[in-house]
């Protein structure tokens, strides 16, 4: 069996693999009848020569293998007949911008396997970025302060080596006695906090966030519980919440009342209450001045997340009081949102190290030996021209109804 490394095609190109160097080697010794080649890009953070160095051949084309691998979306006019792929098509969602894509995997007998839909029985994700997210986000939430009120100066994530550079770099924040909210308690908001506590920023609680007054930065880490009440009293609980959200309503405006900064890590789904509106924005108890937007919901629960910001501009401003969006940094009555929507690709080396280990530990042996938990069957749209029971709710997508 022959598995391809494919080049990443979209515009700006991805530079995250799923697969290192060493780790395609161990992979060659642990499966004595795969081969793996990679196809030649000038744009990978590992370079054709650090493949090459452990024996893997990097070549032009990867038509000769048989399951082939990447990051993004491959361009459709880019997919090979009758091939198994693996990346994340971002169709599952029916994004309309992907709609030509699946109906070309459909045409060409394409076997997609979309890393988004592997999942164990209990529905868990068993390979993901949003560590990397969580990670890049907040240090980007720091870097967004440090360029708005001064006290010191970060080199960006992606002039970071790897993580660990990036760490180092966070020795030079020197906040005053802010105060940030983080959301969320997934990969993301862990990765998050991994950033806050490596720039020491103390940890509190959600009761001590709200009441106390302190001489130096904290944080504090909000689960859904800490600001949604049940409509009808009675505790919060959360599996009712996170099946049906419109049962409850969110009081979150205690906590913009005295924070500084938020940086936003936690899934919303559009059935619960926003954080907070537009409206409450322009109030003068409306304190936060710094947004980092980790999970770029466009429309979603963060009024000011009006549009992604890329890599090269990663903030904007946002005029609470006209809705618009105004060049960053530019008046100081404005919020500086960061909401760059690629950010493991900021940390590519890194990123990519960490996704290529849950590949091999946990994909691996499922996709090239056998599948008794029905790994990769859960994680497969479409096989042989047609989509597979599990995805059928796509057809009226990819039928363009």
């Amino acid at each position: 069996m022959r598995l391809g490394l494919i080049r990443e095609g979209k515009t700006p190109p991805d530079k995250r693999v799923p697969f290192t160097p060493h780790q395609v080697e161990e992979i060659v010794q642990r499966f004595a009848h795969v081969t793996v080649v990679a196809q030649q890009s000038e744009f990978r953070c590992f370079k054709d020569q650090e493949y090459e160095a452990v024996g893997i051949a990097a070549q032009p084309s990867v038509a000769d293998c048989d399951i082939l691998m990447g990051i993004k979306e491959v361009p459709v006019a880019q997919l090979l007949e009758g091939k198994t792929y693996l990346f994340f098509s971002h169709t599952i969602k029916k994004q309309p911008y992907n709609r030509k894509l699946l109906q070309e995997v459909l045409k060409k007998k394409i076997r997609l396997i979309d890393y988004e839909a592997l999942k164990d029985k209990q529905g868990n994700r068993l390979v993901a970025f949003g560590r990397y997210a969580g990670i890049v986000g907040a240090f980007n939430g720091l870097w967004t302060y440090g360029k708005r009120y001064g006290g010191y100066t970060l080199r960006r994530a992606f002039e970071c080596f790897d993580v660990n550079d990036l760490k180092l770099e966070l020795r030079k924040v020197k906040l005053p006695a802010v105060k940030i909210i983080l959301t969320g308690a997934g990969r993301v908001g862990k990765g998050a906090m991994e950033t806050l506590d490596t720039a020491g920023i103390r940890k509190v609680s959600p009761q001590d966030f709200l009441t106390r007054t302190f001489n130096e930065p904290v944080y504090v880490q909000l689960a859904s519980a800490d600001y949604h009440t049940r409509k009808d009293g009675g505790h919060f609980n959360r599996e009712e919440f996170h099946e049906y959200p419109e049962r409850y309503t969110s009081h979150f405006k205690d906590f913009t009342a005295v924070t500084d900064i938020l940086m936003a890590g936690a899934f919303w789904n559009p059935k619960a209450p926003v954080l907070f509106t537009r409206e409450e924005m322009t109030s003068p108890d409306f304190k936060i001045k710094i947004i980092a937007d980790i999970t770029c919901d466009i429309g979603g629960s963060i009024p000011s997340t009006k549009q992604a910001s890329s890599i090269a501009d990663p903030i904007y401003d946002f005029d609470p009081r006209t809705d618009a969006l105004k060049p960053p940094l530019s008046n100081d009555e404005f919020v500086t949102v960061m909401a760059v929507d690629n950010l493991p690709c900021e940390l590519p080396r890194s990123a990519s190290e960490e996704f290529g280990r849950d590949l091999i530990d946990r994909i691996l042996k499922p996709l090239l030996l056998d599948d008794p938990e029905g790994i990769i069957e859960r994680g497969t749209i479409a096989r042989d021209g047609a989509l597979t029971e599990t995805f059928q709710y796509l057809s009226d997508y990819v039928k363009g109804i």
